[in-house]
C-alpha cells in the first residue's frame, strides 16, 4: 500500500506510525484511517517489530475529521456510513486495540475528537506539555463512536469522562497525567526521544505473554471474575511451558536482564 496521509518507519525495533497531513493541520479522513489500519496490521506481521508508536508531525496530534469530509457525511445515507465509513474508522480503532504487540501514542499538542479515540485505543500515552485531549463530538451533535465512551470511564472516572463527552470539555496534559489517562508528560522538545526510549523499552517484554495479559485485560472490562479465573490460569499454563519462563526465571536468579525470543 501506497501512503499519503501518514509516514511509516522502524526505528530499530520499534515501528513507528506518524500522521502527516499539514495542508489540513492533521486532520484526518477515511482514507487516513484505511492507512492507519493497514500500517498497525503490516508491522504487526513484522517478527522484527516489538512495538508501535503512534504520533503525528507539526504542532498538533490529531484535530478531529476533516471538515470536507464532514460535510460529505451530512448527504451520506446513514447505512453508507455504518457500513462503508465507519469501516474505516473502525478499522484503525480495531487495529489498533487489538494489535498484540505494545502500542505507545506520543501525543502534541490537540487530540481531538478521532484524535482522542486513537490515543486511548493505545497501550500508553505519553504527551508534551502543549497536549490536549478533546471528546468535542457533543458539539457537532454526535458521539464518540471509537470505544472512547467505554475506556474513558474506566481511565479517569465516570465524572470526568462525562464532562469530556457530555460537555466537550478539554483536557490539559497535567490534569490528564493526574488522573491517569497519560503516563508521562514531556517538555514538545523532549517527546520524540523520550516516546523511542519508552518504546524500545516496551519491546523487551515477553511477545507471548504480553498478548496474553493485554488480552486479558481487555477481556476483563466486560466478562466476571469466574470467566476471568479460568481463562487466565489456562493463559497462565501455556505460558509456564514455554521457553520464555525459563529464560525470565533465570534472569531474575542470576540478576541479568531478560532476552525474550517469544518461544
Amino acid at each position: 500500500m501506497t501512503y499519503s496521509d501518514i509516514v511509516v518507519a522502524r526505528e530499530n525495533r520499534v515501528g513507528v506510525i506518524t500522521i502527516d497531513r499539514p495542508q489540513s493541520n492533521n486532520s484526518v479522513r477515511a482514507e487516513t484511517m484505511d492507512e492507519i489500519r493497514h500500517a498497525v496490521e503490516t508491522l504487526t506481521e513484522d517478527v522484527e517489530v516489538g512495538a508501535l508508536v503512534l504520533t503525528a508531525a507539526g504542532k498538533h496530534f490529531v484535530t478531529g475529521a476533516e471538515f470536507g469530509f464532514l460535510q460529505q457525511l451530512a448527504t451520506t445515507p446513514a447505512l453508507t456510513v455504518k457500513d462503508q465509513v465507519y469501516r474505516s474508522f473502525q478499522g484503525a480503532a480495531r487495529a489498533l486495540y487489538h494489535c498484540p504487540k505494545p502500542t505507545l501514542a506520543a501525543i502534541s499538542g490537540a487530540a481531538v475528537t478521532v484524535g482522542c479515540e486513537l490515543a486511548l485505543m493505545c497501550d500508553f500515552r505519553i504527551a508534551s506539555e502543549t497536549a490536549f485531549f478533546q471528546e468535542s463530538w457533543i458539539k457537532l451533535g454526535l458521539l464518540p463512536p471509537l470505544g472512547g465512551m467505554m475506556l474513558l470511564p474506566r481511565l479517569v472516572g465516570l465524572g470526568p469522562a462525562t464532562d469530556m463527552v457530555l460537555r466537550g470539555r478539554p483536557m490539559g496534559a497535567e490534569e490528564a497525567l493526574r488522573l491517569g489517562l497519560v503516563v508521562e508528560v514531556v517538555a514538545a522538545a523532549d517527546l520524540p526521544a523520550r516516546r523511542q526510549a519508552f518504546a524500545e523499552e516496551l519491546t523487551q517484554a515477553a511477545p507471548h505473554a504480553w498478548a496474553a495479559a493485554k488480552l486479558g485485560l481487555h477481556r476483563g472490562l466486560e466478562s466476571t471474575m469466574e470467566q476471568e479465573w479460568a481463562a487466565n490460569v489456562l493463559a497462565q499454563a501455556m505460558l509456564i511451558g514455554s521457553e520464555d519462563f525459563k529464560e525470565g526465571l533465570d534472569a531474575v536468579m542470576n540478576k541479568r536482564p531478560p532476552a525474550f525470543a517469544g518461544r
